[in-house]
């Protein structure tokens, strides 16, 4: 049965230059014509694992892997899974620019011998902000030939046909900005169309900049899946640039539903969570939407007199039919891997950014590791892969490069301690971990609050965590009562330097 008739049939039931290095487990080898070795029958385990310091967002054409490295970006030949070799770093970008290097990569794509990189991921007082645009017609010697300088930091891209789409959040219209990177060698990008929720419904302004900001985009087949935070997802056809139109969107209240503040951390935070990465396959029927969530400890730390009560939790993804993306249907769930300590400054095991292809979708976990599902059956996702090593690897994506038993993926690291950042290779196929390593017992008590938009827990304690934790993409927030004034986003939007 194809995925499409699985779908329409879920719906009608209402189915809801670096040296390599090795990890510390044993991995498993590659033939030399690039393919995978090794039977389902052994552990599972990397190919393959090359340092690439700062690495967050990850993305693959031809086995070539573009890496976004906090200061720059580099490219890695994955032709040999078992052997990944760096081919070129850059550093220091725009350093010619009036407040450059452009500093917080957090995100590069790619299309053919096309690669953007998109900075800051974050405001930055007086930093360059902008879309840079790099020839990688030879990935070992990329050559610059363009950039958009922006008045709004980029926090994540797609680029498709020539065209990037960029994450515009200036905390008024936080518009999807769509941009022409496809013209001569000479010329620099030219913005060629937006779209913003304000274009659907006045009434998003007055929803909090920080509950709707645009997160991430990704693009296929004229269509830009938009995850917007508190404010859900959203479906747009971009195929006419100039006058993008809406087809659908997933869990998205109404803007009157999130337009006012509420006591406690705010559902970006803590599940049902916020829309932060989402995609669709490839005939566009099937979307994925992960949710960064976290805990909160609501009743004070142990030892202050509380007992130290979470509430919530890390997030999963979700798997919806979007056959008719006027009327979505909510298939199933893949629950996060769960930590001793959910909250900001624990373990952090919940959902980040995912690659669906084929019929599998991998993901990423954070220190949960990352994982491999089969989804032809998308009401029923099956687990057939599960590698961690929270000692040592923080992954922030994973991307398929060949599908197939013969196959493989990657998954970026961002390090652990001082582990520093990755990029392994896994076999794309089933099998299991010998000597799993633990992920601590799970936390003594946790509770969520209800699906409703506006029902959020009430903070007991304000004083609950005063020491500084790195919130993922956000830098270091102290204290707990920052996070229930504004929630993580409206901290993100309020930050005015380094």
């Amino acid at each position: 049965m194809q995925r499409r008739d699985v779908l329409r049939g879920a719906a009608a039931l209402g189915l809801s230059g670096v040296a390599a290095t090795r990890p510390a487990s044993a991995h498993e080898g590659a033939s030399g014509d690039g393919t995978v070795g090794g039977e389902s029958t052994q552990g599972y385990e990397p190919l393959g694992v090359v340092e690439a310091p700062g690495a967050l967002e990850a993305v693959v054409d031809d086995r070539i892997a573009y890496v976004a490295v906090g200061d720059g970006y580099a490219t890695v030949d994955l032709s040999d899974p078992a052997d990944p070799r760096v081919l070129a770093r850059r550093t220091d970008l725009l350093s010619e620019y009036e407040g450059g290097p452009l500093v917080n990569v957090q995100d590069a794509k790619v299309d053919g011998d096309t690669l953007v990189v998109a900075a800051p991921a974050h405001p930055r007082h007086n930093a360059l902000s902008g879309l840079l645009v790099v020839d990688v017609s030879d990935p070992a010697d990329p050559h610059e030939r363009g950039f958009l300088p922006t008045g709004f930091p980029i926090h994540n891209c797609d680029l498709v046909d020539g065209r990037a789409y960029l994450t515009g959040n200036d905390g008024d219209r936080n518009a999807l900005v769509i941009v022409d990177v496809d013209g001569d060698s000479d010329d620099d990008p030219v913005e060629i169309g937006s779209w913003s929720l304000l274009d659907v419904d006045g009434a998003w302004g007055d929803v909090p900049g920080a509950r709707r900001m645009l997160h991430d985009v990704t693009v296929h087949d004229g269509v830009a899946v938009c995850a917007h935070w508190d404010a859900g997802t959203w479906l747009v056809d971009v195929s006419e640039p100039s006058e993008p139109r809406v087809l659908g969107s997933v869990e998205a209240p109404a803007p009157t539903e999130i337009a006012g503040e509420s006591e406690g951390p705010a559902p970006a935070v803590v599940p049902p969570g916020n829309h932060h990465y989402a995609t669709v396959d490839e005939t566009g029927d099937l979307l994925a939407v992960g949710k960064e969530t976290f805990g909160v400890r609501v009743d004070g730390s142990e030892g202050e007199g509380g007992d130290g009560r979470i509430v919530g939790g890390p997030g999963g993804v979700d798997l919806w039919d979007v056959s008719d993306p006027s009327a979505p249907v909510k298939l199933s769930t893949i629950p996060p891997p769960i930590s001793d300590d959910p909250t900001f400054g624990g373990t952090w095991t919940t959902a980040h950014n995912l690659d669906l292809t084929g019929e599998t979708l991998y993901t990423s976990w954070y220190r949960g590791g990352v994982k491999r599902h089969d989804v032809r059956d998308p009401s029923e996702p099956v687990e057939e892969s599960w590698w961690l090593a929270p000692s040592e690897a923080s992954f922030w994506t994973a991307r398929s490069v060949v599908t197939g038993p013969d196959g493989y993926f990657v998954g970026s690291s961002r390090g652990v301690d001082d582990t520093p950042g990755r990029l392994y290779t896994f076999p794309d196929r089933s099998g299991s971990q010998s000597d799993r390593p633990s992920l601590g017992s799970p936390a003594q008590e946790t509770t969520s609050p209800t699906s409703s938009p506006t029902s959020t827990p009430t903070i007991a304690d304000e004083s609950a965590t005063g020491s500084a934790v790195d919130v993922p993409g956000f830098g270091a927030v102290t204290g707990l009562a920052g996070l229930a004034a504004l929630g993580v986003g409206g901290w993100w939007l309020s930050r005015g330097d380094d």
